[in-house]
C-alpha cells in the first residue's frame, strides 16, 4: 500500500518540478493529488500519463493525505500547513515560513536527515542557495571543521518565479529585436516585487534578492546565514553572504570562500567532495572543466569545482558551486525529504499538534 501525496502550489514553477520528481521517486505512491488556488480549479496537469484535476487548497483538503509538499508561498504554508498536520499528514514545506521555527527541522537529506527523527508534523526545506552550499561544504565540515564561510551568489531569475522568467525574456526581446536601450527596458518585478523600485535584469546584475533588512543585508542573505548555522548545528560558524541576481534562466552559481579549523589539503578536499552523496566534482582546469549553470539544468546533483587554496590564509579555500535551483534547490530536495521520511519510518500521524490553526 502506497502513500497519498499532495502537491500544494502544483501549478507554480517549483510545483510542476515536484510533480516530475514524484514521477521518478522511489517513494511508494498510491495517489497524487494536486492543489492550488481557486483560479486553477478545474484545470488538469499530467502525472505519469494521466490527467489529474487540480483541487482548491482549503482547510479540509488534506483528509487522507500522508505527505503534503508545499510550495505556494509563505502565506499559504502559514495558513494551511497546520490543517494538513491536523489531518494526519506530514508537511514538507518549501517556503521560508517555518525554517527558523525551533519545532521544525530544516533538512538537506545528505547533510542532516537525522534532524527529521523528532519532527512534529512539519519539515522545512532550506533556501535554494543554502541547499547547494551545504552539499558542497558538509564533507569538509565533517573532516576538518568550518570556522568561516563567505559566499557570493549568482542566482538565476527562475528563483523569483515564472513571471520573472517571462520578464527577462521580454527584456531580451526588447533590447535585441526592438533595439531598446538596456537602461530603459520594462521592469516590474526584479530585484524584488515588493520593493519600491524595479530594474532590468537583461544585460545586468542586481545585488539585491528580496528586501533589505535593518542591518543592510537582504533577507536572502540572512536566510543563508541563519540556515547554515541551523542545518550544521553550529552557531559558532561565521557566515556572510552577498546575493546577486543574474540574467540566467535556471541554475544558481556560488563563489564560496571557507576557512577550515584544521588544515585541509586540496587533494583531500576534492576527494571528500567527490565521494559525498549528491555532490559531483568537476575540477580539471587544465582542460577547462568546471561547473556551469547551463550544464546543471535538469540535474539533481550539486556540482563543485575551481577548488583552490587561498594565497594568504593558511586554512582558506575557494570553490565554485552550481546546482539547478528548481530541482536540488527546491523540488528534488523536498521529494528527497519525503523519501527519507519513508526510509526512516517517520510518515505517521502526528501525536502532538504544536502549530496554530489560522
Amino acid at each position: 500500500m502506497g502513500y497519498t501525496v499532495a502537491v500544494v502550489g502544483a501549478t507554480g514553477a517549483v510545483g510542476t518540478q515536484m510533480i516530475k520528481m514524484l514521477e521518478e521517486t522511489t517513494l511508494p505512491l498510491d495517489k497524487v493529488r494536486l492543489l492550488a488556488s481557486a483560479r486553477s480549479v478545474g484545470k488538469t496537469l499530467t502525472f505519469k500519463g494521466q490527467e489529474i484535476e487540480i483541487e482548491e487548497t482549503t482547510e479540509t483538503a488534506f483528509e487522507g493525505v500522508d505527505i503534503a509538499l508545499f510550495s505556494a508561498g509563505g502565506g499559504t504554508s502559514a495558513k494551511f500547513a497546520p490543517y494538513a498536520v491536523k489531518a494526519g499528514a506530514v508537511v514538507v514545506d518549501n517556503t521560508s515560513y517555518f525554517r527558523q521555527n525551533p519545532d521544525v527541522p530544516l533538512v538537506v537529506p545528505e547533510v542532516n536527515a537525522h534532524a527529521m527523527d523528532a519532527h512534529k508534523g512539519i519539515i522545512a526545506c532550506p533556501n535554494c542557495s543554502t541547499i547547494q552550499m551545504m552539499v558542497a561544504l558538509e564533507p569538509i565540515r565533517q573532516r576538518w571543521g568550518l570556522d568561516r564561510i563567505i559566499v557570493s551568489t549568482y542566482q538565476a531569475v527562475s528563483g523569483a518565479g515564472a513571471t520573472a522568467i517571462q520578464e527577462t525574456l521580454g527584456q531580451l526581446h526588447e533590447a535585441v529585436v526592438d533595439g531598446v536601450d538596456p537602461k530603459h527596458l520594462t521592469a516590474k518585478i526584479l530585484p524584488s516585487g515588493g520593493d519600491k523600485k524595479h530594474y532590468p535584469i537583461a544585460f545586468n546584475a542586481l545585488p539585491q534578492i528580496d528586501l533589505f533588512t535593518d542591518n543592510d543585508y537582504t533577507y536572502e542573505e540572512m536566510k543563508m546565514t541563519k540556515e547554515t548555522k541551523k542545518i550544521m548545528e553550529d552557531d559558532a560558524i561565521k557566515v556572510s553572504a552577498t546575493c546577486v541576481r543574474v540574467p540566467v534562466l535556471s541554475g544558481h552559481s556560488e563563489s564560496v570562500y571557507i576557512e577550515t579549523i584544521d588544515p585541509a589539503p586540496i587533494s583531500d578536499v576534492k576527494e571528500a567532495i567527490a565521494n559525498f552523496p549528491g555532490a559531483v566534482l568537476e575540477d580539471d582546469v587544465a582542460n577547462q572543466i568546471y561547473p556551469q549553470a547551463i550544464n546543471a539544468v535538469g540535474r539533481r546533483e550539486t556540482f563543485v569545482g575551481r577548488i583552490r587554496k587561498d594565497l594568504d590564509a593558511e586554512n582558506g579555500i575557494h570553490m565554485w558551486i552550481v546546482s539547478d535551483n528548481l530541482l536540488k534547490g527546491a523540488a528534488w530536495n523536498s521529494v528527497q525529504i519525503a523519501e527519507s521520511l519513508h526510509e526512516r519510518g517517520l510518515v505517521r500521524p502526528t501525536k502532538e499538534l504544536v502549530f496554530e490553526l489560522k
